[in-house]
């Protein structure tokens, strides 16, 4: 059984048990249960729901594993030949580490 989630304006197939990286939720603590009610799409061993825009009832639980994970840098540098002008910037995104405990439909 799988279903297809919104989450911080991101969606994510999500499966029990299933660990995922989303984008950063302020208010989340380790060990916090968080529900999902953005539930787009759920298959339950082939049959399939599709919702419109959500599957009515249906919910997703999760419980937070680490709420502040810093994902890979990524470099960012500008510049304009033969100007002498140059601009190096650096960028760590945020994420909060999730692990699905149970989807129900």
């Amino acid at each position: 059984m799988y279903a297809i989630v919104e989450i911080n304006g991101q969606q994510f197939k999500v499966e029990q048990g299933k660990k995922l990286f989303v984008n950063h939720m302020k208010d989340a603590e380790e060990g916090q249960t968080v529900e999902f009610d953005k539930v787009l799409l759920v298959d339950n061993d082939g049959a399939v729901t599709v919702g419109a825009p959500t599957v009515k009832g249906a919910t997703v639980v999760a419980e937070v594993k680490k709420p502040l994970v810093k994902g890979d840098k990524v470099i960012v540098f500008k510049m304009k030949r033969r100007k002498d002008s140059r601009k190096k910037n650096g960028h760590r995104q945020q994420y909060t580490e999730v692990e699905i405990k149970s989807v129900n439909a």
